[in-house]
């Protein structure tokens, strides 16, 4: 059998943490491998010494080819073009010496046409949407025409459309004998696209098998140890007070005319495309964008949100898309990023900070959503992506809004978490929140939504109460 990948007893150890215990893994040529696990398993740890980012401390390798990774975090230089990206160190030169800027532009325009992605190859990357951002970085993987292509998280912020296009690619890689190791917290992917699936816990292997010997069931009990009942732990609030209002809401260049109500109580669900401007729509709500025009109101009175900061002061969170960018303070430790947005109020006092009580609810706040780390004075850089998710989420729950937004909120958390945010969510709802919930994953939005709002390029395309909406109607009104 040939295998493109071998992995023999690796061992990788961090100050007070086993991240890798002796794992072996062996990847079959023309399959697609998936590696599942819940946070802080070591799959990205795993996959990080295959790539040789990290020497491990013992075992061995062998590659039979060229090894690319697209990682969960993208690694793209903001300052720079599409095409600058993509072919960074590999510049088609001219004969002077110099880089040769219409070939660069060509080869990124075919490269983006073979893989049917709609993105100008001169576009600054600071310019572009994440889920933009995230096609440019499989483009750069992909450009290396390597043996074996290392996916981790690859779908975390694309729409339907955007997956059903990665997947004819891993398809199509698959064909050409080459190898995908497809990291994801996603069990459905792993059923459409995966021959063999490895499971990861606590740094070691529970289990290696093929796709075909495994159910959905029995998959979720390996991951997380036990089975687990309830991925959308939905609560029924009946409740008709209007918590938020949005009256003909317009941002110029992104949105328009966009209205709606949420109750106390209601899991309102965003839905729509790439592009259809739900993250602007929240940011102009909480204050991070101005609305060209239109108006908001909380509990009928018009809010005169100008900033994060009056949004917060009205009772308001968010919780971002881009945890890195715009969500954490990376060198700051776990307690400190929970605690910013509570730096007042109970918690402060003749201007000084009640550091034990902070400390304390920082702890429950933590405890609640289940962050692995060794203590809350950990750099939270040194956190896994999941729960660097989970401590913004923590965050948020410290401020006991009446209106909550998020964004993506289960974006790189794996399948035990997802359920706990999921719990938390609704939990939120029943003690009266509002909550406003962006994602690109139907299963969600259907699960856990009392109604759900489709917007296409900018606009309102319907409101679909529990009862009638599916993925079939979602997807009609997205792509319209």
């Amino acid at each position: 059998m040939e295998y493109l990948l071998e992995v023999d007893g690796v061992r990788k150890a961090f100050p007070g943490v086993l991240a890798l215990d002796g794992v072996s893994l062996q990847v079959r040529a023309g399959t697609v491998h998936a590696l599942m696990g819940e946070n802080g398993a070591g799959k990205s740890t795993l996959m990080n010494v295959v790539s040789g980012l990290l020497a491990p401390d013992a075992g061995r390798v062998a590659l039979g080819g060229r090894v690319a990774m697209i990682h969960q975090e993208l690694h793209l230089m903001p300052s720079m073009t599409v095409a600058e990206n993509i072919f960074l160190g590999r510049e088609p030169l001219t004969r002077f010496g110099f880089v040769d800027e219409r070939a660069l532009n060509r080869k990124t325009a075919a490269l983006l046409d073979a893989l049917n992605v709609d993105i100008d190859p001169e576009a600054l990357i600071g310019d572009l949407v994440l889920a933009e951002r995230q096609m440019v970085e499989i483009a750069r993987a992909v450009s290396y025409d390597a043996d074996v292509l290392i996916m981790d998280e690859p779908t975390s912020t694309l729409s339907e459309r955007e997956v059903s296009r990665l997947f004819r690619l891993v398809a199509d890689l698959r064909e050409r004998r080459h190898a995908v190791i497809y990291i994801t917290h996603k069990i459905d992917e792993v059923f459409r696209i995966a021959d063999d699936v490895t499971v990861m816990r606590d740094g070691r292997v529970v289990g290696s098998l093929p796709v075909a010997q495994l159910d959905r069931d029995r998959l979720i009990a390996m991951m997380v140890g036990r089975e687990l009942t309830q991925l959308f732990p939905k609560e029924n609030v009946p409740t008709d007070r209007v918590a938020l209002s949005i009256r003909r809401l317009s941002l110029a260049g992104a949105f328009s005319d966009v209205s709606f109500d949420v109750r106390a109580g209601e899991i309102f669900g965003i839905a729509g495309l790439v592009g259809s401007k739900r993250t602007e729509l929240a940011e102009a709500i909480f204050g991070l964008r101005q609305a060209t025009s239109g108006e908001i109101l909380i509990d009928g009175v018009p809010a005169g949100i100008d900033s994060p900061a009056a949004a917060i002061d009205r009772g308001m969170a968010f919780l971002t898309e881009d945890r890195k960018i715009s969500g954490l303070f990376l060198p700051l430790r776990v307690h400190e990023n929970m605690e910013v947005a509570v730096l007042k109020d109970g918690f402060v006092s003749s201007g000084f900070v009640k550091q034990v009580k902070l400390l304390d609810a920082c702890r429950a706040a933590a405890k609640a959503v289940h962050v692995k780390t060794p203590d809350l004075f950990e750099p939270v850089r040194h956190l896994s992506g999941g729960n660097q998710q989970k401590v913004l989420v923590g965050r948020w729950l410290l401020t006991e809004p009446r209106i909550l937004m998020l964004d993506e909120p289960t974006r790189g958390v794996d399948v035990g978490a997802k359920a706990e945010i999921h719990r938390l969510i609704s939990t939120l709802a029943a003690n009266g929140a509002a909550v406003i919930m962006i994602s690109s994953e139907m299963p969600e939005i259907l699960g856990m939504s009392d109604r759900v709002m489709v917007m296409r390029q900018g606009r309102v395309a319907g409101i679909l109460d529990r009862r009638d909406a599916n993925q079939l109607e979602l997807m009609r009104l997205a792509a319209h």
